[in-house]
């Protein structure tokens, strides 16, 4: 094992993927266990762990760390629907046409090794993003980007190539989070294990599989106020491990990974008189199933209107999710603008006969064979019951013959991405909290799930239409158009809407204000009762 401290500092030069064991160079020493409880870390057990940790590679849960680790131009306090300066102390777009924007950074901000945070530095950060260009990474932010100007020390002007009212919105996703241009090469990956940034906390040490240690960070200047000094970030493989090391009080704190039986099991123990308490959340978190082109299964029209016929919903969340989940028959989730069920008005209630007679007269007589993936660990122990569901369901037609495939999330993004899938499960948490959020990311040659989707009318009209528009309510009907759009194609199957829930020790406070509205848990909001 490598550790890292402050009077020693080894660097490492294998990759991220690599090794097993990252200690980084942000700070380089291991919280310390002794002291008073309002010394002790505050510990989070979670299944979200970083699939990598250089902000131009991610689009996934690794924003999870990042957003309490770096900092980004704007951010979403809790509460807020709109994003408020973070490292800006300013930001407007110059022009009524949504095609000039420019921030006016806070005076005097550092990264957490001392070095200055400069409108120069966030030309470099999003510059990077573009150049990298990582297969279903950020990159599929910026599309109305054309080029980033440093005006002066503070100012940074973002020079658009179409009008587009998101944008701020997305300088707020933690994909955009700030690096050291003197650390992150510019064309490439960070491949040393290391991390600089300048948000909340410095991550004091990287464990992969196991931990990230986070220290209040001294150089701070932004929006979130620490209700803590420390926090010990511990991942699992296995949500049930989880659970029982919050009840033997080896962690305090639980976010994401929960199953329906496990909320359903902290609420009993509440109930008898245990020292725990469960948190529950509107969520905005959705799940869904995307068809591969490449695969001649996939790509036949008339399988995936059968899927999506056959598929039963409200079965799948009765069975696995059992009230934390409800069915979901839009991309956009009920809660945002725009939703609607364009799922239920093509298909309506699932039907055995539909479907046969959709394959039929498309000449298919034969079950048709058809391989699911789905990650193991990323969304919780929930997802391998959730695809047996799927599978009995599609077979239970006599129309499929299913076989379902399953891998870790770091190896199963690479086979993502690589296009290497028929058929596979997808959970998505917005980047921000508009409709766009929804369906923009999923279409277009590049895209967050690795598969070239190129719907003219959403790509071409309704996306620019929509964003020249900065009444962001005003814009509904043309995205209750695209998700007709997308029910009459069915590359992508919206499945289910589910519900967060933060479940923790009695002697923690904070949770309820602890999930931003891009669902991700603010650690600094955590604290201990005894200490505040």
């Amino acid at each position: 094992m490598h550790v890292f401290n402050r009077t020693i500092c080894l660097r490492t030069t294998a990759a991220l993927a690599s090794i097993s064991t990252l200690s980084l160079l942000s700070g380089c020493g291991l919280i310390s266990g002794g002291g008073s409880d309002s010394d002790q870390p505050i510990r989070v057990g979670t299944v979200s762990e970083p699939s990598t940790l250089d902000p131009a590679a991610s689009w996934d849960g690794s924003w999870e760390l990042f957003r309490n680790v770096f900092q980004t131009l704007l951010s979403f306090p809790t509460g807020s629907s709109t994003p408020q300066p973070d490292a800006a102390e300013s930001c407007r777009f110059t022009e009524p046409d949504s095609r000039t924007y420019r921030c006016t950074l806070r005076d005097g901000l550092r990264f957490s090794n001392g070095d200055k945070l400069d409108a120069a530095a966030v030309k470099y950060s999003i510059d990077r993003i573009v150049k990298i260009n990582v297969k279903a990474g950020p990159k599929g932010l910026l599309t109305s980007l054309a080029r980033v100007t440093a005006d002066d020390e503070r100012t940074v002007t973002f020079h658009l190539n179409r009008p587009d009212a998101t944008f701020p919105f997305v300088l707020g996703a933690p994909a955009m989070s700030l690096v050291d241009p003197k650390e992150y090469p510019a064309g490439k990956l960070r491949d040393d294990g290391g991390l600089t940034g300048s948000g909340p906390y410095t991550l004091e040490s990287f464990h992969a599989g196991d931990r990230a240690e986070l220290k209040k960070n001294t150089n701070y200047a932004g929006f979130a106020q620490l209700k803590n000094d420390s926090v010990s970030i511990r991942y699992y493989k296995d949500s049930s491990r989880m659970v029982e090391s919050l009840k033997k009080k080896q962690i305090d704190v639980i976010y994401r990974g929960l199953t329906a039986d496990e909320v359903v099991d902290v609420q009993n123990e509440k109930a008898a008189g245990k020292p725990l308490q469960l948190v529950e959340t509107v969520g905005t978190e959705i799940r869904f199933l995307v068809f591969n082109p490449k695969d001649p299964m996939a790509a036949n029209p008339a399988v995936r209107r059968a899927v999506a016929q056959l598929v039963d919903r409200d079965a799948l969340v009765a069975k696995v999710y059992k009230g934390t989940a409800e069915p979901l028959y839009s991309m956009v989730p009920k809660g945002v603008a725009g939703h609607t069920v364009s799922f239920f008005d093509a298909f309506g209630a699932p039907s055995v006969p539909k479907a046969r007679s959709i394959l039929r007269k498309a000449g298919i007589t034969d079950p048709v064979p058809l391989t699911l993936w789905y990650t193991t660990d990323r969304y919780g122990s929930s997802t391998a019951l959730e695809f047996a569901e799927i599978k009995r369901q599609l077979e239970a037609s006599g129309l499929f013959q299913v076989t379902l495939q399953s891998r870790p999330w770091k190896t199963y993004t690479e086979g993502m991405q690589a296009g290497e899938y028929p058929v596979f499960g997808r959970g998505w948490f917005p980047d921000f909290p508009d409709p766009d959020n929804f369906i923009a990311p999923f279409v277009g040659k590049e895209n967050a799930v690795g598969t070239p989707y190129e719907p003219q009318e959403i790509v071409n009209q309704l996306i620019p239409q929509t964003r020249e528009v900065s009444d962001r309510g005003a814009v509904s009907k043309k995205f209750e158009r695209a998700q007709d759009v997308l029910s009459d194609d069915v590359r992508l199957l919206p499945l289910w809407q589910g519900k967060l829930y933060v479940a923790a020790s009695e002697e923690i406070a904070g949770g309820e204000r602890a999930i931003d509205p891009q669902t991700v848990m603010c650690m600094w909001e955590l604290h201990r009762k005894t200490s505040w």
